[in-house]
C-alpha cells in the first residue's frame, strides 16, 4: 500500500465502526502509524484548523503540512485515490461525489443507531437530522419486510402464509406500536430508540438470508427453518435488552416489543 504521509484522520472514538475502518487504514499502510487520532483526544482538540462540529458529522482528514482539511466522503476518496490513482477521475466526477456524499451522510447521521456507543460523554455529538432518520426507518422497514416475505414461504406448514404485504404491515405496525410505547414515558429518546429497534429488525432479517440461501441448495424440513427463525428471534431479543440498557430505557420497551410479537403470532394462527 502507498502511504498518505503527513495526514491525520480524526475519528469518533465513541463509534465502533469508525474505530474499525480508520484502524484498517493504518494497519494496511494507507495512513502512517500516527495517521489517526480520536477527535475527543487532547491532540485533536488542540488543533485550531478544523470545524469541530463538522468533524463530528463528517470525518476530517487534515494535511499536517499545509493545514488543508477535507471532510466526509472526500476524506475517504483522498486516502483511496492515493493508493489506487485509477479511481481519481471517478472521485472527481461531481454526480458520483454528490451521490456518495448522500450515502455517507445516511450512514454517518445514523451511525449511533446502527452500532450504539457505550459512552457518549464528549462535548460534541453527531447532529440529529430527522430526514436521515426517517429515511433509515423506511430503508430498514422495507428491507426487513422484503426478506421476511421471502422467508415466510419456508415456514409454510408451521405458520400460515399471509398476503404479500403482511410482513411489511407487521414491520410498520411495530414502529407505530413501539413509538407509542416510548412516547408514553420518554418522548425525548423516540427517534434514537426507533432507529436502534429497526437496526435489530434489519440485522435479524439479514441473518435469515442464510436460511434462504441454504434453501436454494438443500431442501430441509420446515421445522429446521422454524427453529432457525426462533433462534434469530432469541438473538434479537437479547440485543434489544442490551440496547435499551445502553439507552437507559429500562424493561418496559422490551416487554412491549415481546407483547407485540405474541399478539401478532396469536392473530396469525387464529385467523388463518
Amino acid at each position: 500500500m502507498k502511504t498518505l504521509n503527513n495526514h491525520m484522520i480524526l475519528f469518533d472514538a465513541e463509534c465502533p465502526m469508525c474505530r474499525v475502518y480508520t484502524n484498517a487504514f493504518v494497519k494496511t499502510g494507507m495512513l502512517d502509524k500516527d495517521g489517526r487520532t480520536a477527535y475527543q483526544s487532547e491532540n485533536a482538540t488542540a488543533c485550531p484548523v478544523y470545524d469541530r462540529q463538522r468533524a463530528v458529522n463528517e470525518i476530517a482528514l487534515i494535511n499536517l503540512e499545509n493545514g488543508e482539511v477535507t471532510y466526509g466522503v472526500k476524506s475517504l476518496f483522498k486516502i483511496i485515490a492515493n493508493n489506487w490513482p485509477v479511481f481519481a477521475p471517478l472521485f472527481a466526477f461531481k454526480p458520483f461525489v454528490w451521490l456518495m456524499s448522500k450515502v455517507y451522510a445516511f450512514i454517518s447521521y445514523n451511525r449511533r443507531v446502527i452500532i450504539p456507543a457505550a459512552e457518549t460523554g464528549f462535548e460534541y455529538q453527531p447532529t440529529f437530522k430527522l430526514h436521515y432518520r426517517l429515511l433509515y426507518l423506511l430503508f430498514t422497514w422495507f428491507g426487513t419486510g422484503f426478506i421476511l416475505t421471502a422467508y415466510a414461504h419456508l415456514l409454510v406448514g408451521m405458520v400460515p402464509l399471509g398476503n404479500p404485504y403482511r410482513e411489511y404491515m407487521i414491520c410498520g405496525g411495530q414502529i407505530l406500536f413501539q413509538g407509542a410505547a416510548i412516547c408514553s414515558f420518554d418522548r425525548r429518546n423516540l427517534w434514537t430508540y426507533l432507529g436502534n429497534m429497526m437496526t435489530i429488525s434489519f440485522a435479524g432479517s439479514l441473518l435469515l438470508l442464510m436460511g434462504l440461501l441454504v434453501s436454494h441448495f438443500v431442501q430441509l424440513n420446515t421445522l429446521v427453518y422454524t427453529l432457525y427463525f426462533m433462534a434469530v428471534a432469541g438473538l434479537m431479543f437479547l440485543e434489544h435488552i442490551r440496547r435499551t440498557k445502553l439507552l437507559g430505557l429500562g424493561w418496559v420497551l422490551t416487554v412491549t416489543w415481546v407483547t407485540y410479537r405474541i399478539i401478532l403470532l396469536v392473530l396469525i394462527l387464529k385467523l388463518n
